[in-house]
């Protein structure tokens, strides 16, 4: 298949079109590479994918990747851009799509909401008509654990009400499920939201806690611990996300006998919540140095416990979540010392 990665510059969307690639796909990789964090991060999982700094420094809808040849090509776009967005749906002509693309953060949201609402809605929009006007077999898009907000039933369902967001992140997230709701009711376009729970691993972004805590533990700085510790999160590995998101890719959907069945929501998580001190712990084993914690109160924005409901995405992709806490810190923190030349 042909497929479009939005966001391929990004950590989830790194390994998807990793993945992908390296399961025989064609893969045409866009990403505006913003300043949100460390661009640097970014230009070196493009390398990893064969394309150059200089390559991926201007818009070029017919850049070639190096490593992959004709298999992978990347554009540096952003969705924001209508017209040549619309473009390279043209000239590609995508069997499949999935869009990882978004402007990410919780807290970040608070301060900054006119960039959520530019990438997560405006963006959003402009990828979900491109793929009405260009015949798009499947569209998969990036949801989000945080559209849960203040439900307090755990584990968290699909069914569960979801329409009391504490972040304006929240709030775009779900009003992509909503827009991708209309378009498969209205123009019969097969949408998959993908609901993610704090996936981490290596090529992680630099503003998440187990890169934040790593970095903090190894230059022997204090780490700031929100509601004093007693946080719960349904932490879930890229490895088990990028199997779960090529499952959803790579499926031939079946004819609909009801139109509702082109919509479809699903979590995707580990199916566990683990304590946040616990997950400190793992940190501190793998780096063989203890923390300095500061507790702090909880932050605008957070809630204290996520854990996903994984049922209907085992039943329907066999999806199995198997990387153990312990495995998966030690993945990240091998990468972490590995990327900055760390003894």
């Amino acid at each position: 298949m042909k497929i479009l990665v939005t966001g391929s510059a990004g950590f989830i969307g790194f390994h998807v079109t990793r993945t992908l690639l390296g399961k025989g796909h064609q893969v045409v990789g866009i990403d505006n590479i913003n300043q949100y964090y460390d661009i640097g991060l970014k230009f070196a999982r493009l390398q990893e994918l064969g394309i150059t700094k200089d390559k991926a420094s201007h818009l070029d809808l017919g850049c070639t990747g190096e490593l992959y040849g004709d298999q992978f090509r990347f554009i540096r776009l952003d969705i924001t851009d209508r017209e040549n967005l619309s473009k390279i749906f043209e000239i590609e002509k995508f069997d499949k799509v999935c869009h990882l693309a978004a402007q990410a953060g919780v807290r970040y949201s608070i301060e900054n909401p006119e960039v959520y609402i530019d990438s997560n809605v405006v963006g959003y929009a402009n990828i979900l008509e491109c793929c009405r006007h260009h015949s798009v077999q499947h569209f998969i898009y990036a949801s989000s654990s945080s559209v849960y907000g203040l439900n307090k039933k755990i584990p968290f369902h699909e069914d569960d009400r979801v329409d009391r967001p504490i972040s304006l992140y929240a709030a775009t997230k779900k009003s992509n499920e909503l827009m991708a709701h209309t378009y498969s009711h209205l123009y019969k376009i097969p949408t998959t939201g993908l609901r993610f729970f704090t996936v981490y691993g290596p090529w992680g972004r630099p503003d998440m806690a187990l890169f934040l805590f790593t970095e903090a533990i190894l230059k022997g700085k204090p780490i700031n611990v929100f509601n004093k510790g007693e946080m719960e999160r349904d932490f879930t590995h890229i490895n088990d996300i990028t199997m779960g998101i090529t499952s959803v890719i790579e499926k031939i959907l079946p004819e609909p006998t009801d139109p509702e069945e082109l919509y479809k929501i699903y979590n995707i998580g580990n199916n566990k919540s683990v304590k946040l001190l616990d997950f400190i712990m793992e940190i501190e084993k793998n780096l063989g140095k203890s923390a300095t914690k500061v507790m702090l109160p909880i932050q605008p924005g957070d809630v204290q416990k996520t854990w996903a409901n994984i049922d209907r995405l085992v039943q329907d992709y066999n999806y199995k979540p198997s990387t153990s806490i312990g495995d998966g810190v030690k993945s990240f923190t091998d990468w972490y010392c590995e990327y900055y030349g760390i003894g």
